[in-house]
This record gives C-alpha cells, sequence and structure tokens, in this order.
C-alpha cells in the first residue's frame, strides 16, 4: 500500500480561552485523511522557553516558507518531519516560525498519520515513545491567584490531586470536591466566591496565601474524600516579588498543615541551588517540579540534573515546539528518574491532543484546569473516553 503524502496545509486565527488570537492549522494528505491542531498559549511564560510569533506572521510563514517545503512529504515519519521543521526555522529557540507554528503543524501531522494509519492519536504516540500507556494522576486547578485571577492571591494555582488513577473515579472527586468548594465559597465570601480564573478554578479574594488550602480541607472532609486526595502549589515564583527564605517560610507552613505533596516553580528560574536544597529536605515526601525551571528544554533538564535540583518536570509541548522534541525531553525525564506530569497552558483551546500525549507515554500526572469551562473540559471528556476505549480493547 503507498504510504500517503502531505497535498497541503492551511492555517487561521482562533481565539483562545482568555479572548486573545491564536493559531490552528489544518493539514490533507493525499488519501484524503486531514487533522486539525491549535495550540495554547501561557501568561507566567519562563525566559527559556520557544518563542511564539504573532499568529499574523505564523500565516504568512505556513503560507511562504513550509507549505512549499513539506508538500509531499510522506505521512508517520514524525521524527523527519519535525527536523524539517526545526531546519527551515534554523534558530535555537524557534524565533523565525515561531513554537506555535510548528507544534500546530506537528501535532496536525501527527494526528493525520495517526488516521492514514488507523489508529488513535495515543497509540500512535506510544509507538513512537516507545511506552506503555497509563492513565495519569489528575491535578485539577481548583483555585486560581497569582496571574491567572485578579485577585490578593500570590500562588498562581492550588491543586487537588485524587490519589485514583482510573479517569472516571478521579474525575468524580473532583467534580464533588469543585462543586462543594463552590458552595462555601459563596457562603462564606457573597457572590463573588464563584468567580472563576483563567483555568476555570474560583478566584476570589482570600485572608492569605494559605487560606485556600483551608478550604480545600474543609470541603474534601465534607464530601467524605479526605483520604482520597492530595493537595499541591504552582507558586510561579517567577511573579512574585518574594525572598527564598519568605518562599521557604511558606512552603514549610503548607506542607506541615495541610496534605501538600506537589510543590511547583518554588524559586525563580535560575535557582537552581535553592530548588536542589528543597528536594533534599522534602524530596522524600513531596513532588518538587521544574517548569520555568527546565522549559522542557534538554540544556535546562540536564543542569537540574546534574545540580539534583528536582525529582519531578513539568512537561508543555509549547514550551519546546515539536512532538518529536516533547518525546525527547520525556524520556530523558525518565531516564534521570523524574516524575513527568504533561500540562495545559492559562490560555488553550479545545485541542485535547495532551490527553493522549499523557496517556501515550505513562505520564505519572496531567495538569487539565478546573472542571470547568469547555477548553479545560475537553480534556476531562478525552481521558473519559480513552478510558473506555482502552477497556474494550483489552
Amino acid at each position: 500500500m503507498t504510504t500517503p503524502t502531505i497535498k497541503d496545509i492551511s492555517g487561521r486565527r482562533i481565539i483562545d480561552s482568555r479572548g486573545l488570537w491564536t493559531l490552528e492549522v489544518e493539514l490533507r494528505l493525499s488519501n484524503g485523511s486531514r487533522a486539525w491542531a491549535s495550540v495554547p498559549q501561557g501568561k507566567s511564560v519562563g525566559s527559556y522557553e520557544a518563542v511564539c510569533v504573532d499568529e499574523r506572521d505564523a500565516l504568512r510563514a505556513l503560507e511562504s516558507v513550509i507549505d512549499p517545503a513539506v508538500r509531499g512529504f510522506r505521512a508517520g515519519d514524525q521524527q523527519e518531519f519535525d527536523e524539517r521543521l526545526i531546519a527551515l526555522d534554523g534558530t535555537t529557540r524557534k524565533e523565525r516560525l515561531g513554537a506555535n507554528t510548528t507544534l500546530a503543524l506537528s501535532w496536525a501531522y501527527a494526528r493525520a498519520s495517526a488516521i492514514s494509519q488507523g489508529r488513535h492519536l495515543w497509540e500512535y504516540l506510544a509507538d513512537l515513545a516507545d511506552t506503555d500507556p497509563d492513565f495519569p494522576q489528575l491535578y485539577a486547578n481548583l483555585i486560581n491567584g497569582g496571574l491567572h485571577a485578579p485577585n490578593d492571591l500570590d500562588i498562581q494555582e492550588y491543586l487537588v490531586i485524587p490519589r485514583e488513577r482510573d479517569p472516571e473515579k478521579a474525575t468524580d472527586i473532583v467534580l464533588k470536591m469543585y462543586h462543594a468548594l463552590r458552595e462555601v465559597l459563596v457562603a462564606q465570601k457573597g457572590a463573588c466566591g464563584g468567580l472563576v480564573g483563567d483555568e476555570g478554578g474560583f478566584g476570589p479574594d482570600f485572608r492569605d496565601n494559605l487560606e485556600p488550602l483551608q478550604f480545600f480541607s474543609l470541603v474534601a472532609r465534607e464530601v467524605g474524600v479526605e483520604q482520597s486526595v492530595s493537595f499541591g502549589l504552582d507558586i510561579a515564583a517567577n511573579s512574585l516579588f518574594m525572598e527564598e527564605d519568605e518562599l521557604n517560610h511558606l512552603i514549610d507552613e503548607a506542607c506541615d498543615t495541610y496534605p501538600v505533596n506537589y510543590l511547583e516553580d518554588p524559586f525563580r528560574e535560575d535557582a537552581f541551588e535553592a530548588f536542589a536544597a528543597l528536594t533534599q529536605r522534602r524530596g522524600g515526601q513531596a513532588r518538587i517540579a521544574g517548569d520555568d525551571l527546565t522549559t522542557t528544554n534538554l540544556e535546562r533538564m540536564k543542569r537540574a540534573h546534574k545540580e539534583r535540583s528536582i525529582n519531578t518536570m513539568i512537561v508543555k509541548p509549547n514550551q519546546i515546539g515539536t512532538v518529536t522534541e516533547t518525546l525527547e525531553a520525556i524520556e530523558h525525564a525518565r531516564a534521570y528518574g523524574w516524575q513527568v506530569i504533561v500540562s495545559h497552558r492559562s490560555g488553550e483551546t479545545t485541542d485535547d491532543a495532551i490527553a493522549d500525549l499523557a496517556f501515550a507515554v505513562g505520564a505519572d500526572g496531567i495538569k487539565l484546569g478546573a472542571p470547568a469551562r469547555g477548553e479545560r473540559t475537553a480534556k476531562y471528556n478525552r481521558l473519559l473516553l480513552l478510558a473506555r476505549q482502552f477497556r474494550k480493547k483489552d
């Protein structure tokens, strides 16, 4: 059977969950298969992330640079396709074409290749990565702060983490927490208690940075899931004006008072030594995760590994710009003995590829926001569908 080839690509502007323009790409194959992909955008962006360009520049690059260079390229060779995109860009951080452009194309190519082979996206990705699919823990951001909500919280994300890995059971726990939390917040803080931030979590004002954890504990007891969940914090320290000793005090108080076992970006993006000290001190009980520290970038990862800065890494495909480079980062993280957590961005679309990715590589977790707003629920619903498909496959 003849391997299909790329017939053409096209792009268009769409709006993301924050009401900003972003990019969607359609890729068509010679056998009639077609696939779409759209890309998210972050608000708290690490300095070492690949560069995203204006979507109008991305569309011009698609038409004038990329389309002529990839027409006729065969489907199913993800690494070579992505390497061609990287070569066309010719910069270390995708400054010419933009990581948003290359990632949208890379995902669309992966989807079209999977469709042409009669496979699910997760099957295609698992084959590329040579991994055993498994369902990740859910990291649900139920209270938003920092740059993600117009409130007085310094910490960016307050996460509920069900211990259960079955997507339906875990989602049920998140839903119980979410709805009960809304009732309690509205009852105690008035109508503003139901306001939501960028990732669907609640975003009213709080007394201090630890009060959200107090509400989590209250609600977990109320709905009977106290033994079934732990809590996490994405401190996003790049966005804070706090010294390391202040941050350490805040972390100690949170971990000693509440069942907090996940700490993401507890210090600024170049504070490798501070990360390492925290990992040595609390890494036996908590996942110390790098996001702005590592930016899904092999060079940053190598330094973090050398300095023993973290035991967990956030994976955001748009930080690096292609499926192949994302899978390479995951492979290296595993080799370093780190846990891997695939993550959405604050400015999301309804594209659900990260759910397939997290399942395909057997990620330890997936950050997907609250179970509200369509761009967040798309990821929950994709995991629920994968669970049903996988059970039938067995």
